[in-house]
């Protein structure tokens, strides 16, 4: 007997990152031959584990990345000394400083961000936010004056630009038609700026979806993030199909097994009453483990035995209960699976985003630290 639990514990993510090693493959073989992928490992790599992903990415060829905070890109720079990474998301200028010593790339939000990390008196590797659309970060192409001033910046270095589409997951007409207005916007000032003798840098426009709903898109860089883990943000189609593995299974472990009465009921608020005897399988994990507790009553599903089993009654902190009535030899200490195969059976993290109403992106990045992430 040691002096620490078990290192699975009550509850544990799997990650194969040879499967996510094939989906870099997948991802390259949609890119014309000059675009490079930048890897977005923000949120903990999507919630599989920021250090063995982004070393196991290094040595699939990953040269540049792309985080959501300083903070995050701080630890990334741990795991990856050589490696360019962007930070998307807003830096206050009073960390100036850190951007530049742990040689991080800032996203320019606006004239005003620029000019505050620029007075901040660092040396600044930059690229600016174009906002075409999405309306969220970004200086839009009509302000082409405040563009051009942050070229003039003497701290800042501008080594790209950017923009994000709104809608690059939806087919539809109207959809389609107002990402190839995003692009060609985008297009447009890219022409300006270098018919005005400016070096534009390195381009980049896609997430997941541009890559396989816009391949004509030629940019220098590819943003992917959720595809690399071999998901899709919930059940799309895409234009060139994504052979895609799912790299992330969750399991847990049952901690008791019982049969209760038909009339009775189960879990808080009773919202779940047996119309028959059920044979009950209490399981180890919860929505603090990132269960979305909303998915209670609403279709969830795990795996036990090989057979799919539906979750039954108000998803709790640290449990929820299946109904095993037709699954032989149940006992405490079987495994249950949340996300990924056992047996004939799957359970894809879209059928977990469907059933809690959200998407993929939401259930991954709230998978709770206190499920140790095993590489398998």
């Amino acid at each position: 007997m040691g002096d620490k639990p078990l290192k699975r514990g009550r509850a544990w993510i799997e990650i194969d990152l040879d499967a996510m090693a094939f989906n870099l493959a997948d991802i390259r073989s949609a890119l014309p031959g000059d675009c490079d992928i930048m890897a977005v490992v923000k949120a903990n790599a999507y919630g599989h584990g920021l250090k063995k992903v982004a070393e196991r990415m290094v040595k699939e060829g990953i040269r540049t990345f792309a985080v959501a905070t300083i903070a995050e890109g701080i630890k990334l720079r741990k795991y990856v000394t050589d490696a360019d990474i962007l930070v998307m998301g807003y830096t206050h200028p009073e960390d100036a400083r850190l951007l530049s010593i742990n040689k991080l790339i800032q996203l320019i939000v606006d004239k005003t961000h620029a000019e505050a990390l620029n007075d901040a008196g660092y040396d600044i590797r930059v690229h600016i936010a174009i906002d075409t659309g999405m309306h969220r970060l970004g200086i839009e192409p009509s302000d082409y004056t405040e563009i051009e001033s942050i070229y003039n910046l003497s701290n800042l270095r501008v080594e790209g630009i950017a923009t994000h589409l709104a809608s690059p997951d939806s087919l539809t007409e109207s959809d389609t038609v107002f990402t190839n207005t995003q692009t060609d916007m985008f297009s447009a000032l890219i022409r300006k700026l270098t018919d005005n003798g400016y070096n534009v840098g390195k381009l980049h426009t896609q997430s997941s979806y541009g890559i396989y709903n816009y391949p004509e898109q030629r940019c220098d860089y590819v943003r992917p993030g959720i595809m690399i883990y071999g998901i899709q943000s919930q059940n799309d189609k895409t234009r060139i199909k994504a052979g895609l593995r799912p790299v992330l299974s969750l399991r847990a472990v049952i901690a008791q097994v019982r049969w209760i009465k038909a009339g009775e009921s189960v879990s808080y608020g009773r919202m779940f009453t047996a119309d028959k005897p059920i044979k009950l399988a209490t399981v180890s994990i919860g929505y603090a483990d990132g269960i979305p507790r909303q998915m209670s009553g609403n279709g969830g599903n795990g795996i036990v035995n090989g057979c799919k089993v539906p979750i039954i009654g108000r998803i709790c902190m640290d449990m929820i209960m299946l109904d095993v009535t037709d699954v032989e030899n149940v006992k405490a200490g079987d495994i249950a699976t949340l996300i990924g195969r056992d047996g004939g059976e799957e359970i894809r993290c879209e059928d977990v985003a469907e059933a809690a109403g959200t998407i993929t992106n939401d259930i991954l990045s709230g998978l709770g630290d206190r499920l140790p992430r095993i590489s398998v």
